[in-house]
């Protein structure tokens, strides 16, 4: 199923020569992950402290800097000699924590309905563990989507900054949020369940072969 994942390796290739500068300073993987967790308290802590719609245009910074710094902890790891059982659990919490610490302040936000924030912040941690729960069944990690990290972070960039855009010029916002919302919530139950059943897929097929 198409997901924004899938442009993953074009984003590291970019990141490539960064990363390379990265591990010759000494900058570790787990450095870079617990800076992209941090980095979403801080911003998920400036949507609670104002409730101004300019607030909003942060969403796009972050979740842009969030998803580099992700793919710039994983490159280190794999390429540079650093992958580590800490590392990987770090990887694995830090995305879900920072998941809610970015967008679950939202429902406390004057231009957001609280009810859809609430259930998409808590299904995008269902839909990351869907894809860890792979592992324990003898499939890989899966990272199907149509709404896995990569797509949840463009979605909330893009509603970021169209909201910080529109409504800073005066355009008042409306039911379609919550509409928006609820089209969000429902691509991610569909991710759980696409990625349950690839990762049983991929276990019969094991089965089969052996």
């Amino acid at each position: 199923m198409p997901s924004i994942y899938q442009l993953k390796p074009a984003f590291q290739g970019l990141l490539r020569p960064f990363v390379r500068a990265l591990a010759r300073a000494g900058a570790t993987a787990n450095q870079v992950t617990v800076a992209a967790v941090l980095i979403a308290f801080a911003v998920g802590a400036a949507l609670l402290a104002c409730p101004r719609r300019e607030v909003l245009l942060l969403l796009p910074l972050a979740l842009f800097l969030r998803m580099a710094l992700n793919a710039i902890d994983g490159m280190l790891a794999r390429e540079h000699g650093q992958m580590s059982k800490l590392g990987a659990v770090l990887n694995e919490l830090g995305d879900v924590v920072a998941d809610v610490a970015m967008y679950l302040p939202l429902a406390l936000h004057p231009e957001f309905p609280a009810v859809p924030v609430v259930l998409v912040a808590v299904c995008a941690v269902v839909v990351e563990m869907t894809g860890v729960v792979g592992v324990q069944i003898g499939a890989s990690r899966r990272y199907d989507g149509p709404f896995g990290k990569s797509d949840r972070a463009f979605a909330f960039a893009a509603l970021g900054l169209l909201l910080g855009l529109l409504l800073g010029l005066g355009v008042p916002g409306g039911a379609w949020i919550g509409w928006l919302l609820w089209l969000l919530l429902a691509a991610s139950l569909w991710t759980v369940v696409n990625r349950a059943r690839q990762a049983l897929a991929e276990v019969a097929g094991k089965e089969g072969a052996a």
